[in-house]
Order: C-alpha cells, then structure tokens, then sequence
C-alpha cells in the first residue's frame, strides 16, 4: 500500500462541517447582538418620527364641547388636535399641547396616578402641566382656550409656552366660578 506523505504545514485533519469553531461562534454572537440593537434603534427612531409626524393635523380653532360636558377635575384628550382638555376643581379650562417640551414625543395621562407621563424617557408633569423634574426643562405648553355660546373652544394654531403653571391660565364661562384668567378669551371673535 501506498503511504501518503504529509508536508510540513500541511494539514491532515478534515474538520467536520456541522462543528461550529469559537471563532464562527463569536462572529455569529455578535453578529446577532449587533442586529438586536439596531432593532432597537431602528424601533424608538420609528416612535420618535411617528410622534412627530402627527403635527400638522391641527392648527385652527377646534370646538372641544359644551362647557358642561366637562366634569369638574376632569382630562379630556383631543388626540387628533394634539392636546388635553384640562377642567379644573373650580371650574376653570386649560387646554395643554400633547408634546413633550423635552423632545417632542407624544406624553400620556395616567389617570390613576394624576399625572401625565412621557414614554420616550419617564418625565411626569402634574395635573396642571407643571413638570416634575429633568431632563424636561419646562411645563407643557398650552393652547389659547375660549368660551362662546356656552362652548368650549381651542385654538390650535399657536403654542404658548410657559414655565410653569398659574391661576391667571385657567379660562372660565361667564356664570361659572371667579372671574378669573384672561377676559380677552371669553367671548371673542371665535
């Protein structure tokens, strides 16, 4: 019989296919982490862009409802128009923008904790807007609210931005509670 000669550096092993080297396990594992996060990436960039690609929907005077419609302490969202319809104890309106000043994600009212809520990274704002700590560096901005007839309607097309929330905010009807907030904005051209 014939002997094979082997050169130096030659190898005589065939390795079997179906084994998997450290070196293709290593590959493969990163591989794969690699590809998970940018799932991730790929999935917040997605919410972050879907969140902004709601503006525009809005930007007129939209007729939320009759002003007895609307409980006393209660939070009406508006989702097409972007905003939160807010009646407060006393009877007063504020009508508060669904971004958050922070990024411009699309915030969340948790009815059960009074507050509203930003999903992108965990900011809270109270019952009136008031943010609740960083990285947010201000309250939600509002929209102007009027009442006419009895009806309760927001003006879309221009953000106030504020720093934090005050009585003289709160939009009241003429027969209902203290005469406060800005009289421009009862009654009106609206």
């Amino acid at each position: 019989m014939d002997k094979e000669t082997h050169q130096p550096g030659e190898c005589c092993a065939v390795q079997d296919p179906s084994r998997l080297s450290r070196r293709n396990f290593l590959k493969l594992g990163i591989g794969t982490l690699g590809a998970v996060a940018a799932l991730e990436v790929g999935g917040a960039s997605l919410l972050y862009v879907q969140s902004r690609g709601e503006e525009g929907k809005y930007g007129g005077v939209v007729v939320a409802g009759k002003v007895d419609h609307f409980a006393l302490g209660s939070v009406t969202e508006f989702s097409d128009a972007g905003f939160f319809l807010i009646r407060a104890h006393d009877g007063g309106f504020l009508a508060m923008h669904r971004r958050c000043p922070h990024l411009g994600c699309t915030i969340d009212w948790k009815p059960g904790y009074d507050q509203f809520v930003c999903p992108c990274h965990g900011a809270s704002f109270d019952f009136y807007g008031n943010f609740e700590g960083p990285p947010v560096p201000r309250s939600l901005d509002t929209f102007a609210v009027h009442i006419q007839d009895a009806k309760v309607k927001v003006d879309t097309s221009k953000l106030q931005m504020r720093d934090h929330f005050s009585p003289e905010q709160l939009v009241y009807a003429q027969d209902d509670g203290p005469a406060r907030g800005s009289q421009a904005r009862i009654g009106g051209d609206f």
